[in-house]
């Protein structure tokens, strides 16, 4: 019997930190995470290592920057040899669960080698059929949804609004396929009879664009309790190219604060209903007598404009909050000493993996760049000094492009911006420490942000004297990071 504690991942694709309410939002509906907020503990200063999810997981899998091994875009994956966490936990002994998105290895892989059971929302993939868990999805052939009278005249082909959905109606979407198969699992696992300890890695698809839910979801928001908008890219100063590219082919500009609302409030029914599902998975733990020796960590790849700026989805390569400043709630093991409530502090995702291995006993085997963050969780320690994002790419680099999206894609306003070879692509680099954000960028000028005074980072200070001596510091510090990490060496020698 192995008495190592269990371990769940819980994870969201393009959640906000300030979609939950506990952090503040007086229109979000996150009552699981709140309540595993009050228990454990929410980072509300935890930032992804690349504001894209392909670059971001390859990050927080391995422990790794997206740069170290060349993770800049959307389509470029993991090689066989490069380190992960699945691997690793398969290889010391957990029964390792991977249920839903990749976004990580190439889809032609085996998953046999990172997981026990890989299911992929619509089917069981691996060698063994536990009991109950291949189940007749049917197919994903969903209604089109219900337009709020409010966009009349409005053209939405690259807004990626879509509206409510009848209730119901999803019931075997995606989502809900993953959230039923990790169920199944835990409906498998006797504790009396549990020989190892389980890993699961759970990854949905919400709030991922395009904005929909079905009820009670899409109208369990209100609207009139919305926190503020950040103001039209357009009305602000030294705002990043790629921004003022997206919001000129968006064709939002005829968007009035109704319509903005709207979407808004339907982005964050969609992170409710996330929020319910993390509650199902945290009530069979309970059912089975399995959350005690259980730690869950819920979060989610990167984050998302929603309007803010007038701008729908994300960028590779901008650092505002709403992209990288993304959610992470640990509810640790009953054996896990823990100082609950909300920890202020930067830490990133990229500190997943090492967390995990104390958690697990596990060496890692390898040179990783992210730190244990469970000193943290008991109190003992402080968060680091500094967090990183990075994204973008330098003039020529076509593999990092997304050549494969289209005029008709909604994507393209996005992706025709990366296909030029002007600014608005442009390398950039972001550190925060304290208060004060500061962006390197290689082609157009660089940004400074004091989120005390300006949190939603309306005016760039990066040539106001006054703070000449913090963007010497900064800049110095994005240095000795770029040092650090800039390479890995794999833990091998070759013949020569």
């Amino acid at each position: 019997m192995d008495n190592r504690s269990n371990i769940v991942w819980f994870v969201a694709d393009q959640m906000r930190a300030d979609s939950m309410a506990h952090l503040g939002n007086p229109a979000a509906s996150t009552p699981n995470l709140d309540a595993m907020a009050e228990e454990g503990v929410s980072f509300a200063d935890a930032y992804c290592q690349n504001p894209v999810c392909v670059p971001s997981r390859c990050s927080f899998l391995t422990g790794l920057y997206p740069h170290t091994l060349g993770h800049r875009t959307m389509h470029f994956m993991m090689h066989r040899e490069d380190p992960n966490i699945l691997k690793t936990m398969k290889e010391a002994g957990y029964e390792v669960v991977w249920i839903g998105r990749n976004d990580f290895i190439p889809g032609s892989w085996s998953k046999e080698e990172y997981c026990d059971h890989f299911f992929d929302g619509t089917d069981l993939v691996d060698k063994v059929n536990i009991e109950g868990l291949k189940m007749n999805f049917g197919g994903m052939n969903f209604p089109e949804p219900e337009v709020p009278d409010v966009f009349e005249g409005h053209d939405l082909k690259y807004s990626f609004f879509k509206g409510k959905y009848p209730e119901g109606s999803l019931s075997n979407d995606f989502d809900w396929n993953c959230v039923n198969a990790a169920l199944a699992f835990l409906d498998s696992i006797d504790p009396e009879k549990q020989e190892k300890p389980f890993f699961v890695y759970c990854t949905l698809s919400f709030p991922h664009p395009p904005y929909g839910c079905e009820e009670p979801w899409y109208s369990l928001v209100d609207r009139s309790a919305l926190p503020p908008r950040r103001p039209d890219v357009e009305t602000l100063e030294g705002k990043a190219g790629i921004l003022t590219a997206i919001r000129e082919r968006q064709d939002m500009k005829g968007w009035g604060e109704p319509q903005y609302d709207e979407m808004r409030a339907v982005y964050l029914g969609m992170v409710a209903r996330w929020d319910h599902m993390l509650g199902l998975v945290l009530d069979k733990l309970r059912e089975r007598e399995l959350y005690d020796d259980t730690n869950v960590f819920a979060f989610s790849d990167h984050g998302d404009l929603t309007g803010d700026y007038g701008i729908a989805e994300k960028c590779q390569n901008s650092f505002e909050d709403p992209l990288t400043n993304v959610p992470l709630v640990v509810k640790p093991a009953a054996s896990v000493p823990v100082e609950p409530g909300v920890r202020h502090g930067v830490v990133g995702l990229i500190d997943l993996p090492a967390t995990v291995a104390e958690i697990a006993g596990v060496d890692l085997g390898y040179v990783q760049f992210g730190s244990s963050l469970m000193g943290v969780i008991s109190g003992k320690d402080t968060p680091h000094d500094a967090v990183f994002c990075e994204g973008g790419r330098i003039h020529g680099e076509w593999q990092a492009m997304e050549p494969e999206h289209g005029p008709e894609s909604a994507y393209w306003p996005r992706i025709s911006a990366q296909h030029e070879e002007g600014p608005a692509h442009t390398k950039g680099a972001m550190v925060r420490m304290g208060n004060l954000k500061y962006i390197m960028r290689l082609y157009e000028g660089d940004q400074l942000y004091d989120l005390e005074a300006d949190p939603m980072e309306l005016v760039n200070l990066v040539d106001d004297p006054a703070y000449d001596k913090a963007v010497a510091r900064l800049r110095d510090r994005l240095l000795k990071f770029y040092m650090e990490t800039a390479d890995y060496v794999p833990p091998k020698f070759d013949k020569r």
